[in-house]
Parts: structure tokens; C-alpha cells; sequence
């Protein structure tokens, strides 16, 4: 087995959890997909606007679709950026994307001692987890807890960027993809603003 894709045993997600809780970001642990994907919809009211970032592991949980679907239920961000045209409204498209209500993701990898790194192409998830949005939900596999920083760069660029180049060539039609930004979460003093949720399964890249 890869060792980026070996799933974290008890004491250490125990110790990430403590880790990250102490930083600021509250941290919840589920033993699969269903339970990870009934918790995030628990933790976003009705009506709420949510913005679903790309992300493997949503699409794998099924949450992409049950955000994005048209029931009224929430009020997804990717349905006015799908209406908009880039070529004459791409700053209220930056804007409307950087700061929705709720952002929705997975992350990179996850540090022992509480770190949370997430790499992209473009930078276009970035704001929104940084500071623009009110509130951040993070869905990842436990295959994605890391000792520290260090090692959480040589998993984005050994394991995560070869996967990712491979969904971008046959998503879009692109030579690849490449890791161009970089946001490192050491803590987050806005309390309640970040929940990171492990999952007891291999999830994502």
C-alpha cells in the first residue's frame, strides 16, 4: 500500500483532533462517507448560500450534488457563477466566490500537530478558507493526516499533484495541473469559523 494512502490509526487521528481543536479549527471524527456527508448537512441551516469548492472527496461523499441540487434547500454559489460571463463580470465572479456563507472543501493534508495545507492551480478556493467566508467545512480521509508541514509538501507533490494532473487532462482537456498556491492554516482565531471533519476512509487525493 502507498503510504499516502494508509489511513490513520485511533491515536493519531485522537492527536491530530486534540492538535487542531488547540488551534482553533474544531475537528470531528466519522467512520465513513454516509456519516461524514449526514454530519455536514446537519452543520449548514436550511437556506444557507454555500459555495462546493471542486474537490474529489465532495463528489466521492456525494455532497456535491446534494448542495447543488435545485430543491430549494440551500442557495448554491455555483449556480450564479454558471450564469455569469467571465469575460465581462470576472470580478463580481471573484467576489461572489471568495465570500459565500459557507465554503465547502476538502484539504491536502492535515499536520499532527494541527496544520492544514491546501494546494491549487489557480488560488480561486483560497480567500474563501483564509478569511472571506463566514464559515469553512472540510471533508477528508484520514489517509491525509501527515507528521508535520514537511511532510504534508512532499504528499501534495509526490501523491496529490500526479492525481490531479490525470483529472485535469481528462476534465479538461489540459496538459495538467500544477501546484502554483499554497495556503498553510497554522490556527484560526475566529472561533467556530472552521470545522474540519476526518473520515475513516480513503478519500480523495
Amino acid at each position: 500500500m502507498n503510504k499516502w494512502t494508509k489511513l490513520a490509526d485511533k491515536e493519531t487521528i485522537n492527536k491530530t483532533i486534540e492538535a487542531l481543536k488547540a488551534n482553533g479549527i474544531e475537528a470531528k471524527f466519522v467512520e465513513n462517507s454516509e456519516g461524514a456527508k449526514r454530519l455536514v448537512l446537519e452543520l449548514i441551516p436550511e437556506g444557507s448560500e454555500v459555495m462546493t469548492m471542486s474537490s474529489n472527496t465532495l463528489d466521492t461523499v456525494g455532497l456535491s450534488e446534494e448542495v447543488n441540487k435545485q430543491d430549494g434547500t440551500f442557495k448554491p454559489v455555483r449556480d450564479k457563477l454558471y450564469a455569469m460571463d467571465r469575460a465581462t463580470q470576472a470580478q463580481e465572479m471573484n467576489r461572489l466566490g471568495a465570500s459565500p456563507e459557507y465554503a465547502l472543501g476538502s484539504v491536502h493534508a492535515v499536520t499532527e500537530d494541527g496544520y492544514v495545507l491546501i494546494a491549487s492551480n489557480t488560488g480561486s478556493q483560497l480567500p474563501a478558507y483564509a478569511y472571506g467566508a463566514l464559515h469553512v467545512i472540510w471533508v477528508l480521509g484520514s489517509q491525509k493526516i501527515v507528521k508535520n508541514t514537511d511532510e504534508g509538501m512532499k504528499r501534495i507533490y509526490e501523491y496529490t499533484l500526479p492525481l490531479e494532473s490525470e483529472r485535469a487532462k481528462k476534465a479538461y482537456g489540459v496538459p495538467g495541473s500544477s501546484v502554483n498556491k499554497i495556503l498553510i492554516v497554522n490556527k484560526e482565531v475566529q472561533s467556530g469559523r472552521i470545522t474540519l471533519i476526518l473520515v475513516n476512509e480513503v478519500l480523495g487525493f
